[in-house]
């Protein structure tokens, strides 16, 4: 049926746009019919659903599709059978390249192909969506498969599984954990796996990308089966595994609903256990945010399960939810009173961890928590008193002072944030449950009054953050108001129009204007919905009108950004009638002013519910009588818009981006809706205002910005405006020439005369009128090609450029398919009137039609003629100017030759890109005439013999993926077909264009070579020539399209919706997918010869010896290489061979060029991996090195990087399930095709690789004999192509790194020292597989000395026993090296190695070839060699240190000197280190040794006892001595790092000797050598972190340690409390017998689980102890005492102690010694004022003890103590510093406290107030606001009445003592009296500096300003002055907002105020 409305439009031209839009004009019935007779399958959602169509969708996915892509394309589309028969052969391809291991560029290719697939709106059934979603995770983890390819692997497993509305998880997919973990462990716990695989490991960014994609399809059901295997590995005793499982867990833990069958895997089982887990980490931000995110991923999980119970706590209980929200607290960061961050730098200590960890930009953590908020959400929190709602409103409460504009910091990104996610989630959640996608019980779905609560929740915040002053902060707040205005339009839109009227009529600061401007973009479309608000939109238009100001460029912007808002929302169509009551704008304007008084009067928190004030008809009579003065508005705009334009600045200077620039984008944005949306009369007056100012007005610098604007006027209505227009400037512009002499003469330069200005505006205006508006021109053909002949001919000079530009844009509007459409509603809405109902009205993509523009053959005719006469004309100038007698001379002066000659290639360029979209890509790349346009002749699925033939040349290791031919063609509607005469023709003229650019090329370079102009045309016009072909490529149509589409809907979006776009913008969606298709057909071609001959041309001048010319020549030639199929392997040798010549001339200019393209474009891929090029390539590369020329050094450097990876082995053997594979395996029989393409592949491996070892002989033998730069990069790439697995390296690489490791050039020695150790690794690793490739793949390891053991978890004294064993240094059984087994939860097996290793001989005869050769070279010479250049001093300070690289080489060399293999013997090394180590004077030398001797100490770890005790016997005694006699400040450092490389991670049992050295060292008190002994600390301590609670001698040390605690020195001090930290640090473990048992008794314990850390017995008497000793010491210290006693120094030592314990993880084991004794013992210790030091640490460690996380009830005692404290103490010092921490501990446990508690709080601190010290008053005042300000409003409100009233009270019964007689009174009762008055005075200034930001101020406070100004501002003394500052204070934080506050006071009261503050101020 579509197909006979086709056949009868088709010649009609004009209307070719019907019947493509599916019978638009069709009556209502008929184009139900059509909608279900389409071929598509996809059912539109109001049509008629017909039943098989439907059931085909549901097995394609959940959701309809929204918008109908396929039914409004203007031509035919393919049907399903297409599209799947090509989704076949795409299958089948990728089938075949699987199986044949021909992955890249096989595999990739069909990936691209499918991608495409998917692009183009596709669908595929679920079920193949999900095999090949399946197919290609496994893929992505496949061992051996190269990471490029692993990586777009992944990403297509990503786009496979993005929707969930595909597949659902669990039902339709589910991936197994398994590999990943497999993939993620190897990265993150390196021990656990196989060794030296690091080499093939992938980049831990894309794992963890895919991870995060595919947990979600994890199966819940494994939840306790993924706990299981991640616990064990838990510990804090060495902390990164702590931050690995957490991160692991929140990476790989599926969040999804588990069956209720399934053990231990519902929240109740696992939250108690993930609270301890979060317990055990303190003071860490990453661990916050970790379980926040799964908690709050499960909350969004959990929504609509039934079976786990849901309170008003969502699936928590409100333990967990009030830990969750003070934790939610700390991550905003924001700052309490002095106290420092609640977080340490605990988080450095990651380690691995960071692998896992999320990119903080895509995933912020404020939508963690708005995610775990809203999705707890229900009408349950509505009843309850506590709930997350009730927290949620209390959060936002306490901390609303922090949203206001005047305050910012750390914290204002994260409030925006969070305030954003907040309303996006609700809206989201409530739109989709409203549409029935979420399946939510409807107990849980949000209701009317949870909505309300929520948006009151969040309005005052919005409202105070849209007028922040930075841009990016606001924009979230925007998006926030819309949301909330969206659910809750009448709680929101009173307050924002009270804010924003004012702001708009100026009354206040700038910024404000442009906040309500930008506001009230986003809610136009909200406003213009909804009754009684819409009539307010017109009096905002004309109240923004004064925005648009040449002055204030920014505001302009924001004013036509919300005039296209409402443009979009409402149809400009005075609804007033003549004849009606209501004829004008009077009603609405008094309507409008009494609102505006209404506002005013009530302030901001106006209430008004317009559904119950006004009825239907009062409304609709407003709204008519506003809409009458719709007329005046327009002209007012366009005077202003004109006004604006005259006053822009000159073009000239406009950079892109300035704000210029912008406005001159935003003005026809904003023009075409509000032009598309006036009533035809409104159009009428502006179109004649418009034509009247183009025809008298000639603004030179505003000429783009008002062609745009005719052109906005012009497509709305064709008809109408070309009528006026064409004549009009047609006329205008002959004038110009006529009479003006416009354009007369050839004139140079880039400025246009004044004289030629008239002329260019009104050409410019004209090519404007002409582009996008269809067919009309076709009327005016005659006058439009006339006067183009007419200009061509009598115009020269630079307006030559705008005349070509007038063509371009007439080609485009006869040869493009585009929309004329710009109507706000569908022709049929329009025909019947438009009405008040129509107002915000939106048109259901299911009822779109479009009218289309498709080019009809009468267009394509002229276009034509128009193209042949241009394109002749042009070509003929360029002719006679390459003549031998030009008509200009080439050697004039002003370079008028090449300005005429640019001028023609650049109208050629403008013409060719006109018509592009004729030119057929097939016809373009040379094929045959026979074939169908746009592919139609060529569907055969046959993939195998359109291999391209690039990839048959078996040396082309990959030919790269993008240079395959795309063999699936779909419809474009590509408008010619092959048959017509005009193809024909049209393809020859380009042809032809074609020779003459290259002719134009050939005669420049051997006439103009400088001339930098004409080459930079011409190679312009070779880009267009080449890539604009089916398209017009240039322009970049689809992604321009596209990023106006998205700005365009931004005040639209509503999350949670589909498309409720306005019209147009669903017309300009159509639009781009139309574009995508024509893009994807003309995305590549092959190339034509003349490409060829182009390309060639490109190559040469890419290396020009001027550099303009070669930059533009390499940008055209990478264009270019995009487009064309395997271009790049023509341009590489051209180019290499110029690159030769330059070298051997030494011409740097052109070495430079040669270099920059094949390094830095997108050849560099190609020239790599393409073997016929690649050794060229490297070879001149290498020779770079030597040019003597700083900035090709440079290139040479940063090239480097790219290059990296050339030479290494290519895939080898991949490993993968082929069952897998077969899920896609097609009908027929592949195997012969698999077979000879593997055979292929096979050939290909070899060829290549013997092309690699033969480069890398060469490169070799050239490191030998070069100069050091070349040398150097020899050996990168040398041992990038000679180490391989199987042969590991030829005898002349390895005589070459053996010897060259000691090179004298330094850096020559490191590269020799990597490569050798490289070469060493390679022969272990081929030994402990085995010999074979495939064992190292799938991890098989041979290693005797390791072993699992099963762990006895049925004993209960298994921890015991293990710990027991490390004690024992005599009979050991095995070694544990790893610290987490057993530390938290005991797994089911244990890796131990051997106690007696036996040795490891499985060499064969390869790597003994190789051993035995470099064995030969290492002699004691070689050695003697080695350790003197160790210990030179080395060239940057950088490397001053322990250099590992160095003892790693050294250990290899040592095991091959154990094994017997080396000519030097163990006793050579012996007496060579003596000699290296001297007296040990100069701290090289100690670097040196060190470094020998950490090598020999850790390479014989592992080796069999012999050898082992052989070499300790020497090495270990020479090293203790040196720690014992020699150590230095300079040195130490060098010997803590070989200590650590020694004994990090490795059972402590295997260093005997070092451990029972250091661990016996014992303080000396007699000794002076501070140094040594605090040194000695050092390396115990050391120890004892480094093997964690392995460590069982730590009784003796700590006992030792703190019996010294008052040493005299500081250093050791400081030493001492480290050590002391540490060995109560790592004591800790808690070693459940298994997982069950820890999720068990965690359960069983509370909800939050078991308290973590508590303080063992010894622990308590330690610290008992110690401060009771401190205590005896204080009073035997003389007060006063100068010099250090026992008492201060022993204060330090602890001090020291605590603040390590307090800043790390277990903080909390201390809490229950704050209360008694820290508090008052470090109280003391800030009362020593002889001793600042001693001061500074106390208050250090003091305000740190807020800052614990208390568990809840652990706090009374602490806050008893401090008000204790506060209250008694007879130190006013101290009775200020208990102040300072009671508000941080309030604020940092909002959520947690009791009320108790609070009262307690808030009765001490007011009581403090009277303290007898002025200082404590005061900050006892500060601290009271403070609380004040950070209680939630249930807690606040009753708290200020209670306070109010009693400091009034105060106030009256103290009055100001009367001066006395002197000696009649004791003065003491005045003074107590003075102190209680003055108490009151600042009780109530602490009310009144409480809300420093509420404006209006809260109802109380007018009266207590006043009341203060009356009776206590005159007071003298102390009163008086605190009276006045507050009254000061209290001003100053009003003057912006004093116009709105001051009338929320009362007349005297002003008075009363303004009495104080002499000046009127106030008035």
């Amino acid at each position: 049926m579509p197909m006979m409305d086709e056949s009868l439009e088709r010649h009609t031209g004009s209307d070719a746009g019907f019947a493509a839009s599916a019978g638009g004009a069709a009556p209502p019935l008929l184009s139900g019919l059509l909608t279900s007779v389409e071929t598509i399958s996809r059912a539109t959602s109001p049509g008629l659903p017909c039943g098989e169509h439907q059931h085909e969708d549901d097995k394609k996915r959940y959701r309809p599709r929204t918008f109908s892509y396929f039914r409004l394309l203007p031509f035919d589309v393919e049907d399903d059978s297409h599209r799947d028969a090509a989704l076949r052969g795409i299958l089948k391809n990728l089938y075949i390249s699987i199986m044949a291991e021909d992955f890249s560029p096989g595999a990739l290719h069909w990936t691209r192909e499918l991608q495409g697939w998917l692009n183009l709106k596709f669908e595929m059934t679920r079920e193949l969506r999900a095999r090949l979603a399946h197919l290609y995770y496994h893929l992505a983890l496949a061992p051996g498969l190269d990471h490029n390819t692993a990586d777009r692997f992944s990403r297509m497993t990503i786009t496979l599984t993005r929707k969930k509305h595909y597949l659902k998880p669990g039902e339709d997919l589910t991936f197994d954990w398994r590999p990943m973990w497999k993939e993620l462990k190897a990265l993150v716990l390196p021990s656990e796996t196989a060794s030296h695989q690091g080499s093939r490991r992938r980049s831990s960014k894309h794992l963890l990308k895919l991870c995060l994609h595919a947990s979600s399809y994890f199966d819940p059901k494994e939840r306790r089966a993924i706990v299981e295997e991640l616990l064990p590995f838990f510990s804090t005793s060495a902390m990164s595994n702590a931050y690995i499982v957490a991160a692991a867990l929140n990476a790989m833990l599926p969040t999804s609903p588990a069956p209720p069958t399934a053990p231990q895997s519902q929240p109740s089982d696992i939250f108690p256990t993930f609270f301890h887990l979060w317990s055990l980490m303190n003071r860490s931000k990453a661990f916050d945010v970790c379980f926040i995110d799964i908690f709050s991923r499960m909350a969004r999980d959990y929504l609509g399960c039934t079976h786990v119970p849901f309170t008003e706590h969502g699936i928590f209980t409100r333990e967990q939810s009030d830990l969750i929200f003070t934790a939610i607290l700390r991550l905003t960061e924001i700052p309490v009173g002095q106290a420092n961050s609640p977080y340490t730098s605990l988080d450095y200590g990651a380690g691995l961890g960071v692998h896992l960890e999320k990119d903080k930009s895509k995933y912020p953590v404020p939508y963690m928590i708005a995610r775990w908020i809203i999705h707890s959400l229900s009408p349950l929190c509505l009843e309850q008193e506590t709930s997350i709602l009730a927290n949620l409103e209390g959060l936002m409460e306490s901390i609303d002072t922090f949203f206001h504009p005047s305050n910012q910091g750390s914290w204002t990104g994260f409030l925006a944030q969070l305030t954003y996610f907040l309303t996006d989630i609700f809206v989201s959640r409530w739109n989709r449950e409203q549409s029935g996608e979420l399946d939510v019980p409807p107990e849980r779905r949000i209701n009317d009054e949870l909505k309300k609560r929520f948006v009151l929740s969040l309005k005052e915040v919005t409202f105070m953050g849209i007028f922040s002053k930075s841009s990016k902060i606001v924009n979230y707040y925007y998006s926030a108001l819309q949301g909330l205005a969206y659910l809750e339009p009448d709680l929101m839109l009173p307050g924002a129009l009270q804010r924003f009227y004012p702001s708009l009529q100026g009354l206040v600061e700038v910024h404000r204007t442009t906040s309500s401007l930008c506001g009230l973009q986003m809610i136009a479309n909200i406003m213009s919905k909804h009754k009684g608000y819409r009539c307010h939109v017109t009096a905002l238009l004309a109240l923004s009108l004064p925005g648009i100001d040449a002055n204030d460029l920014g505001k302009t912007q924001y004013t036509l950004n919300f005039i296209q808002s409402v443009a979009y929302s409402i149809p400009f169509v005075p609804l007033a009638r003549q004849d009606d009551k209501i004829h004008d704008t009077s009603l609405a304007m008094n309507w409008v002013q009494a609102e505006m008084e209404r506002m005013e009067r009530e302030g901001q928190d106006v209430k008004i519910c317009y559904d119950q004030e006004l009825t239907d008809e009062d409304e609709a009579n407003i709204l008519r009588s506003s809409t009458a003065g719709l007329g005046e508005f327009v002209l007012a705009l366009l005077g202003k818009v004109f006004a604006l334009l005259e006053n822009l600045p000159d073009a000239s200077h406009l950079r892109s981006g300035s704000p210029e620039d912008n406005v001159i984008n935003t003005l026809p944005a904003a023009l075409t809706p509000l032009f598309a949306s006036l009533s035809p009369e409104l159009f009428d007056m502006a179109l004649e205002k418009l034509a009247a100012f183009v025809s008298s007005h000639v603004l030179h610098q505003a000429r783009d910005a008002m062609a745009w604007i005719c052109n906005a006027l012009c497509k709305v209505n064709p008809e109408k405006t070309l009528k006026v227009f064409i004549p009009m400037l047609i006329v205008n512009i002959r004038n110009e020439i006529d009479y003006n002499g416009a354009a007369s003469d050839r004139s140079s330069g880039t400025e246009v005369l004044p004289r030629d200005r008239a002329l260019v505006w009104h050409v410019s205006m004209l090519s404007m009128c002409v582009v996008h508006v269809g067919a009309e021109v076709l009327k005016y053909k005659d006058e439009l090609f006339g006067i183009a002949e007419y200009m061509q001919e009598k115009c020269r000079g630079l307006p030559t450029i705008h005349i070509s530009n007038y063509i371009h844009h007439l080609l485009l509007n006869l040869t493009h398919t585009y929309p004329i459409d710009n109507a706000l509603y569908e022709p049929d809405r329009v025909a019947q009137g438009l009405d008040v109902h129509d107002w915000g009205r939106t048109t259901a993509p299911s009822e779109l039609t479009i009218k289309w523009h498709r080019p009809s053959p009468a267009e394509i005719r002229f276009a034509l003629e128009l193209f042949e006469s241009q394109a002749k004309s042009a070509a003929q100038r360029i002719e006679q100017l390459m003549s031998d007698e030009p008509p200009v001379s080439r050697k004039g002066k002003n370079k008028e030759w090449s300005d005429e000659l640019s001028r023609s290639l650049t109208a050629l360029r403008l013409i060719i890109s006109g018509v592009s979209t004729l030119f057929d890509p097939i016809r373009a790349s040379g094929e045959g005439r026979t074939q169908g346009a746009n592919g139609a002749g060529k569907s055969d699925a046959d993939g195998d013999t359109m291999m391209m033939e690039e990839d048959n040349d078996p040396l082309a290791e990959v030919a790269d993926d993008d240079e395959l031919e795309r063999q699936f063609h779909y419809p474009a509607g590509y408008p010619l077909s092959p048959k017509d005469p005009v193809y024909d023709r049209i393809h020859t003229l380009r042809e032809d264009i074609g020779r003459l650019l290259s002719r134009t090329h050939a005669f420049l370079n051997a006439n103009q070579e400088d001339d930098v102009a004409c080459f930079t045309a011409l190679y312009a016009t070779y880009r267009t020539w080449i890539t604009d072909v089916g398209i017009e490529r240039s322009a970049h149509p689809l992604e321009r399209l596209v990023r106006l589409y998205k700005a365009d809907i931004s005040p639209f979006r509503i999350s949670g919706l589909r498309k409720v776009y306005p019209r147009p913008l669903l017309i300009k969606r159509a639009d781009a997918y139309q574009l995508q298709r024509v893009k994807y057909n003309s995305a590549y071609r092959k190339k034509s010869d003349l490409d060829k001959q182009l390309l060639l041309d490109l190559a040469e001048s890419c290396t020009s010896s001027y550099a303009d010319v070669r930059r533009v020549a390499q940008g055209a030639q990478d264009s270019s290489l995009k487009v064309l199929l395997g271009g790049r392997p023509l341009v590489i040798p051209v180019v290499l061979e110029r690159l030769r010549k330059a070298l051997q001339e030494n011409d740097h200019d052109r070495i430079k060029g040669g270099m920059y393209t094949l390094l830095f474009t997108t050849l560099i891929k190609t020239a790599i991996r393409d073997w016929r090029f690649a050794p060229d390539l490297m070879r001149l590369y290498i020779e770079t090195a030597s040019v003597d020329k700083a900035s090709i050094q440079n290139l040479g450097s940063s090239a480097l990087y790219p290059l990296f990876e050339f030479g290494k082995p290519l895939e080898r053997m991949i490993i993968f399930d082929r069952d897998i594979v077969e899920a896609i395996r097609p009908d027929e029989d592949c195997s012969g095709t698999i077979k000879s393409r593997n055979a292929f592949i096979k050939e290909r491996r070899t060829k290549v690789e013997a092309k690699k070892a033969a480069l890398g002989l060469e490169l070799t033998e050239r490191a030998r004999e070069s100069h050091w730069k070349v040398a150097n990069r020899c050996i990168v790439f040398a041992l990038n192509c000679t180490l391989r697995f199987d042969s590991l390296g030829n005898p002349e690489f390895v005589d070459l790194i053996a010897n060259g490791a000691n090179d004298q050039h330094p850096s020559m020695r490191m590269n020799y020292l990597s490569a050798f150790s490289a070469l060493f690794t390679a022969i272990d690793m081929r030994a402990v597989y085995g010999h074979d490739y495939r064992n190292y793949l799938t991890e098989k390891e041979y290693d005797e000395n390791k072993t699992q053991i099963s762990v006895p978890t049925d004993d209960p004294d298994v921890t015991e026993k293990f710990l027991a064993q490390f004690e024992n240094y005599d009979e050991v059984n095995y070694f544990v090296d790893c610290d987490h087994p057993g530390w938290l939860v005991w797994g089911k097996e244990l890796t131990v190695c051997r106690a007696d290793p036996k040795p490891f001989v499985a060499y064969d005869e390869v790597e003994n070839r190789v051993r035995e050769q470099i064995g030969k070279i290492i002699t004691r010479d070689w050695f003697k060699k080695c350790f003197d250049y160790l210990k030179q001093e080395p060239r940057d300070a950088g490397s001053d240190r322990f250099r590992m690289q160095n003892a790693v080489l050294l250990m290899n060399v040592f095991d091959l000197m154990h094994y017997g293999k080396t000519v030097a013997t163990f006793e050579d090394i012996v007496e060579l280190v003596k000699e290296v180590y001297g007296d040990g004077g100069d701290k090289h030398q100690h670097r040196a040794t060190a470094e020998i001797l950490g090598a020999l100490l850790t390479g014989s770890v592992d080796d069999p006892k012999d050898i082992r005790d052989k070499v300790w016997k020497f090495a270990a005694p020479m090293m203790l001595k040196i720690i014992a006699d020699d150590l230095t400040p300079d040195t130490l450092s060098y010997w803590v790092s070989c200590i650590h490389v020694i004994i990090d991670g490795k059972d402590p049992r295997r260093f005997r000797e070092l451990i029972e050295t250091l661990a016996g060292f014992r303080l000396d008190l007699n000794s002076n050598a501070a140094f040594k002994e605090s040194a000695k600390l050092q390396l115990v301590d050391l120890i004892i972190s480094d093997a964690g609670w392995h460590f069982r001698h730590e009784k003796p040390i700590l006992e030792d340690c703190l019996a010294h605690i008052d040493h005299p020195y500081k250093a050791v001090r400081e030493s001492i409390g480290r050590l002391v930290a540490s060995i109560f640090r790592t004591q800790y473990h808690e070693s459940f017998k298994d997982v069950t048992t820890l999720l068990e008794q965690n359960k069983a314990e509370s909800t939050i689980g078991i308290r973590a850390y508590r303080p063992s017995q010894e622990f308590s008497d330690a610290i008992k102890d110690v401060f009771s000793r401190i205590e005896k010491w204080r009073h035997e210290r003389t007060p006063g005492q100068h010099t250090p006693s026992s008492y201060t120094s022993g204060s330090k030592t602890v001090l020291i102690w605590l603040d390590c314990m307090l800043t790390s993880q277990e903080c909390i084991q201390l809490v229950p010694f704050f209360p008694d004794p820290f508090i008052d013992q470090l109280l003391h210790m800030m009362d020593v004022k002889e001793d600042p030091e001693l001061m500074k640490l106390a208050y250090h460690v003091y305000r740190h003890l807020p800052n614990i996380p208390f568990r809840s009830g652990e706090d009374e005692a602490f806050i008893a103590a401090l008000i204790r404290v506060g209250k008694t103490a007879t130190s006013w010092h101290q009775r200020l510093r208990a102040l300072v921490n009671m508000q941080v501990v309030y604020f940092r446990r909002l959520f947690l406290t009791q009320p108790a508690q609070r009262r307690m709080l808030f009765d001490a601190v007011g009581d403090m107030l009277a303290d007898p010290q002025l200082e404590v008053r005061d900050c006892a005042s500060a601290t009271l606001a403070g609380m004040i300000r950070c209680s939630p409003a249930k807690i606040r409100n009753p708290i200020i009445y209670q306070l109010k009233d009693r400091f009034e009270l105060e106030l009256r019964l103290n009055p100001m003592p009367k001066k006395k007689v002197p000696g009649t009174d004791t003065p003491v009762d005045t003074q107590r009296q003075i102190v209680r008055r003055h108490a009151a005075v600042l009780g109530l200034g602490a009310l009144i500096e409480a809300f420093p930001y509420a404006t209006p101020p809260p109802k109380w406070m007018p009266e207590v300003l006043a009341g203060l100004a009356t009776r206590a501002a005159s007071d003298p003394g102390v009163v008086g002055k605190a009276t006045k500052a507050i009254l000061a204070e209290f001003k100053k934080t009003r003057q912006d907002s004093w116009g709105v506050d001051q009338k929320y006071f009362t007349s005297e009261q002003l008075e009363d105020l303004e009495g104080v503050l002499w000046k009127s101020y106030f008035a």
